[in-house]
């Protein structure tokens, strides 16, 4: 059916991924490999936050300089662009695989030189080399693990690689706390990296490729497959045959064709529009500048130890990581778009609620917040408003993108789409976090909540408009899904189209 979903996904889907894991454990023995890769990239993102109220009190020019701050901290956004845009082309040209390869490789390196950084710019350096293992990691990861789970519980274990990510964040705030009385703090806290990379190296061995990406090689690819298909194995075959029969066919066809013109392609485009529009919404509705800034906040909030920051910031990092897992439970069962909506409402409520404690408490205030705080009897309000904000974020905006993202493009385009979209994010990221400080301390922490808040409101209006429903789809037919979508401008009214028999079905 075009267009369609399976009625029984609603109410079997989390059900399925939870029986799988007994029938077949070998699917969740490919997600968590290969999501530790998430694990890594919420680690070296979440790392940073603790990390870097220990770096400024050795590195004294840094307390002196907002901007060195803030050039620390996105540096690795910087290498993360790169690495997601090279990491769009190496995942096609030599699979996924390789691709998480490469990226161990850099976190290992990136880790062991900020370890050993006699200096900030060093430091920033080692921040480069994690920044392009982040960068190649955000898509391979979730794409290794789409491209190798059933379409029944693929968000479910897509959205795992979500939960692996905040749980590195999570975890991220515990080695910060577990280090705070060590000689060389900061220098632990980044350099612990290194372990899981090296064990990811270790695990990939065992794992096979994509069989998507693998399917020119027929028998290895059936092989994998049949390890992964329990049951309808043959069906699940098929279909793989089919449509990567049909885009051989195409790129026979386009062999003189330059790469640009995919976007001549009406479902590539409009899977575009939603994807790189989703990741640039989740980016600047603000997120990373709670993750990276989180105990920084909580020190805006009257609460200037760092000690007592870290622990407070630890509970608003695992309300994330709790968020993940809820979003394992509905992504499958609530379905994409709507837990998108039902997350960026609560995000623009509680950004609201940000605003307005802080305008009250700090509105005649005139300090260096970021050292002294702005003590008050309502400080705890504002980290209700943080926690509020990651426990609506989380579960949707926090998962869905990159769900998302893996679904919505054409295999023959899936890594160069997939790289567009996560270098767009990276992008978004390094302009959100380098400027939050700044913007801050020239126009108040409230009209900067604020500002994140109405961006909230337009993304729920982005969603409704431009963003399709892909629960239960075979990734197969989400080409054609997006083929014959429309714009539905009409959001409050679901569009009619008319079925083989004749008959009206919804589509949105």
């Amino acid at each position: 059916m075009e267009g369609g979903v399976p009625s029984d996904v609603d109410a079997s889907a989390f059900r399925a991924c939870l029986s799988l894991s007994y029938k077949n454990p070998y699917i969740l023995q490919l997600a968590f490999s290969a999501g530790i890769g998430g694990l890594l990239f919420g680690y070296d993102t979440g790392v940073i936050s603790g990390a870097l109220l220990y770096i400024r009190d050795e590195f004294v020019e840094m307390t002196q300089k907002t901007w060195l701050q803030e050039m620390v901290v996105s540096m690795a956004l910087v290498g993360a662009i790169i690495g997601a845009a090279v990491g769009g082309w190496v995942n096609d040209r030599f699979g996924r695989k390789i691709t998480i390869f490469i990226a161990d490789f850099l976190f290992l390196t990136g880790s062991v030189i900020m370890a050993a950084a006699p200096n900030p710019i060093v430091l920033i350096v080692g921040r480069l080399f994690v920044g392009l293992g982040v960068g190649a990691a955000s898509m391979a990861s979730p794409l290794y693990i789409s491209e190798t789970s059933p379409s029944k519980i693929r968000g479910a274990l897509v959205a795992l690689n979500s939960f692996l990510i905040t749980g590195g964040q999570f975890l991220s705030y515990l080695i910060n706390l577990a280090f705070t009385k060590t000689s060389g703090t900061w220098r632990w806290m980044l350099g612990v990296a290194a372990l899981p990379a090296l064990i990811q190296i270790i695990l990939m061995f065992w794992l096979p490729e994509s069989p998507r990406w693998l399917y020119r090689k027929v028998e290895k690819a059936k092989a994998i497959l049949k390890k992964i298909y329990v049951d309808d194995v043959e069906a699940e075959i098929q279909a793989l045959h089919d449509q990567v029969q049909l885009e051989m066919k195409i790129q026979d066809e386009a062999k003189n064709i330059k790469k640009s013109d995919m976007f001549k392609n009406k479902s590539v485009r409009r899977g575009l529009y939603a994807g790189v529009g989703l990741q640039i919404f989740q980016q600047f509705v603000g997120i990373n500048t709670v993750m990276y800034y989180s105990p920084t906040i909580v020190q805006l909030a009257g609460f200037a130890s760092n000690q007592t920051a870290l622990l407070l910031s630890l509970i608003t990092s695992g309300l994330n990581a709790f968020g993940s897992i809820l979003s394992i439970y509905f992504i499958d069962r609530t379905g994409r778009k709507k837990l998108a909506l039902i997350s960026l409402v609560g995000v623009a409520c509680s950004l609201g609620l940000l605003t307005a404690i802080f305008q009250k408490q700090c509105k005649s205030e005139k300090r260096d917040w970021y050292t002294e705080g702005c003590p008050s009897k309502v400080g705890w309000v504002a980290i209700l408003g943080l926690a509020l904000y990651i426990i609506s974020f989380s579960p949707g905006m926090g998962t869905v993108p990159w769900v998302m993202n893996s679904e919505l493009y054409p295999l023959r385009y899936r890594g160069i789409c997939g790289g567009i979209a996560s270098t767009a994010l990276w992008i978004s990221n390094l302009i959100v976090s380098q400027t939050f400080l700044t913007m801050t301390k020239s126009i108040g922490t409230s009209w900067t909540f604020l500002l994140f808040g109405v961006i909230a409101v337009v993304a729920v209006f982005f969603v409704i408009i431009f963003v399709p429903e892909t629960k239960g789809l075979p990734m197969e037919d989400v080409e054609k899904m997006l083929e014959d979508r429309s714009v539905n401008f009409k959001f409050w009214e679901p569009r009619k189209k008319k079925n083989k028999t004749g008959k009206n079905e919804s589509f949105n």
